[in-house]
């Protein structure tokens, strides 16, 4: 990927969240992909530092120059005293210090639930380009091997079809909603030959032969916001669904011991909670047993509880 994001996959947070023992420090600060701002980011990183136990590894990573000269909007950082693990995050985070005998995950979840991350593949008769957005990130373009040789291809559906061969190995296991910028008929002959699974419905219309990359990820971002917030209204009205059939719970004892059966498929968390263990370790064990967490805003949890949990079978 073009731009400095590193979002962590499940086993990672898997990981994260297995992690147990003295003096398990977590720092978040929001930080800034402009390079004049690193050394302002790298300063507050060493006063948060300082508020924790002393740390070898935190003290080197500090001056590690060329890792504060790739940032995105936040970074987290997970260091015990033999290991450190670091974060670069697309959405902006508050600066806060944890020290325990565990890591501070939940604000971590917040970025794995909606990453607000996507690529734009602008395509025209004359032109072909994969755009990467990502939060405020400014938008910026991937360079992939044969996607413009593509463009010599004497036939629209030829074409298309040698652009999504291109594509595929820089596709591949990415995972980011794909948003399609191209008039008609490349939008339809593109949509007949595409293999990538993520490739979104709704997309940019119009020839985007000359609109910039900003102003493609200003066409993206509202596509983005739409996707994720019909996405969630979708769980919410499956959880109502279930609920029905016993298959939904939102008491916490209730939800704990569905994820301790491996029982959850989907959990709700309410992101603005913290210190809550109990919650933490529920979210351990649905990720451990490959269910998926949703860290989101109190209204948006089911019945607006702490907890709430839609569940594979009834328990």
């Amino acid at each position: 990927m073009a731009l400095h994001i590193d979002i962590p996959t499940p086993a990672q947070l898997a990981t994260l969240l297995d992690t147990r023992g003295p003096d398990c420090v977590t720092i978040y600060l929001p930080t800034s992909p402009l390079p004049q701002d690193a050394d302002q980011a790298r300063i507050e990183f060493k006063n948060l530092a300082a508020q924790a136990p002393a740390n070898e590894l935190l003290d080197d990573f500090a001056e590690d120059f060329v890792a504060w000269s790739l940032l995105a909007h936040s970074l987290a950082v997970f260091a015990t005293p033999t290991s450190l693990r670091s974060f670069r995050l697309p959405n902006r985070l508050s600066s806060v210090v944890v020290v325990d005998d565990r890591f501070h995950v939940k604000p971590l979840l917040r970025a794995v639930t909606f990453p607000h991350a996507a690529l734009v593949l602008a395509l025209s008769a004359n032109a072909v380009r994969l755009v990467e957005v990502a939060g405020d990130v400014p938008p910026s373009t991937i360079e992939v091997a044969g996607l413009e040789e593509a463009v010599i291809a004497e036939q629209p559906l030829r074409y298309a079809r040698q652009v999504d061969r291109a594509l595929q190995p820089t596709l591949a296991g990415v995972g980011l909603p794909l948003i399609l910028a191209a008039a008609e008929p490349l939008n339809s002959l593109y949509r007949a030959t595409n293999s990538y699974p993520a490739l979104l419905v709704g997309g940019i219309s119009g020839n985007p032969e000359h609109l910039t990359e900003l102003e493609l990820a200003n066409a993206a971002r509202p596509i983005l916001d739409d996707l994720y917030a019909s996405e969630l209204q979708a769980l919410r009205a499956r959880f109502e669904e279930w609920q029905s059939r016993g298959r939904a719970a939102t008491d916490l004892s209730d939800v704990a011991r569905a994820a301790t059966f491996g029982a959850v498929d989907t959990l709700f968390v309410d992101i603005d909670t913290d210190g809550d263990q109990d919650v933490d370790e529920i979210a351990r064990r649905v990720i451990a047993s490959g269910g998926r967490v949703l860290a989101v805003r109190r209204d948006d949890v089911p019945h607006g509880t702490t907890a709430a949990a839609l569940l594979r079978y009834a328990v």
